[in-house]
């Protein structure tokens, strides 16, 4: 079988894989970082992938406390690098390094790298008082690093219009990325931030994209939505995976995901071998709308917003 991979141009010309295989938060993100704690099933996975055709996007974060693991992979692979697309992001809301351009410096050091495919901002919530700068001067310093070459592109996650509006008026450059939390159960993870992304030619990255599968009610199997992707399923011999997440791509939405099983991460890079009619992913889009928005991150943050997100 031929191996077919999607990518999707980004507003400065360059290109991103359309599925980042191997996420390493969520379940591999560690509240602190010790000898003790190192994860060599993490390492596995990541060579693993590694071994996969095609560029194999990677997406890592300081604060997710996996940069041993990361590098350590990176450092045993033969994949050239310019196979391998890493993701990175500079910590905000839990300052672990003091600004972009010395978190960025610190984890190419660690991960043995002289660049990143992707930096970002990891969450809008920035002041003065807590981080030593505004969100417009850090905004700056990512252009610093993207002017650098240490960053191909630069981006936010988690940021609503208005955080997006405040850095649009001051910026040289425009991120080229928002990654936020996004699935059929929750298609705006704060209003109308896809559509905004959309009008400025901002990519959205969507992370916990198989939410609904993880957070699944006792009487699925009658809800029209999870017989639908099970039609589906049926229809094209895939997972239940691989639909939600051509769903994903198929919105014009790269999807970050991961998995403890290697095979799960396969059938990631494999992606690209069935597509979803367009009437089929309308079907999920309506489907997923009449259920309650599901959110797993940024509650305190965001919960407020759960009537309006899922309206489109």
């Amino acid at each position: 079988m031929t191996f077919t991979q999607n990518f999707i141009t980004l507003n400065n010309g360059n290109k991103i894989p359309d599925v980042a295989i191997v996420g390493t938060g969520t379940r591999w993100y560690k509240q602190e970082e010790t000898a003790e704690n190192f994860n060599n099933e993490l390492v596995t996975q990541i060579e693993n992938a590694l071994t996969l055709p095609g560029i194999v996007h990677i997406d890592a974060a300081e604060v997710y406390r996996t940069y041993p693991e990361v590098g350590k992979a990176l450092s045993q692979s033969k994949k050239p690098r310019d196979e391998i697309f890493i993701t990175d992001k500079y910590s905000t809301q839990l300052k672990v390094t003091e600004n972009p351009i010395a978190g960025l410096d610190i984890s190419l050091k660690r991960l043995n790298l002289d660049y990143v495919d992707l930096y970002l901002l990891h969450s809008p919530f920035v002041s003065k008082e807590k981080n030593g700068f505004t969100l417009e001067e850090a905004w700056k310093q990512m252009e610093t690093l993207y002017k650098s070459g240490k960053a191909k592109n630069i981006g936010v996650s988690n940021f609503s219009v208005k955080d997006l509006e405040k850095v649009l008026a001051v910026c040289e450059i425009k991120p080229q990325i928002n990654q936020i939390e996004f699935n059929a159960f929750l298609q705006n993870q704060t209003p109308g931030i896809v559509k905004f992304c959309e009008s400025q030619n901002i990519v959205m990255e969507a992370y916990s994209p198989l939410s609904p599968l993880q957070k699944r009610s006792d009487n699925s199997e009658n809800d029209p939505f999870y017989k639908f992707v099970d039609k589906l399923v049926a229809k094209y011999d895939k997972t239940e995976a691989q639909i939600l997440l051509r769903w994903v791509t198929k919105r014009g939405i790269v999807a970050v995901t991961t998995s403890s099983k290697f095979s799960r991460v396969q059938e990631a890079q494999n992606l690209f071998t069935f597509d979803l009619t367009n009437e089929e992913v309308n079907e999920i889009t309506k489907l997923g709308l009449q259920h309650k928005a599901q959110r797993l991150y940024w509650n305190e943050e965001y919960d407020k917003f759960n009537e309006m997100s899922q309206k489109v």
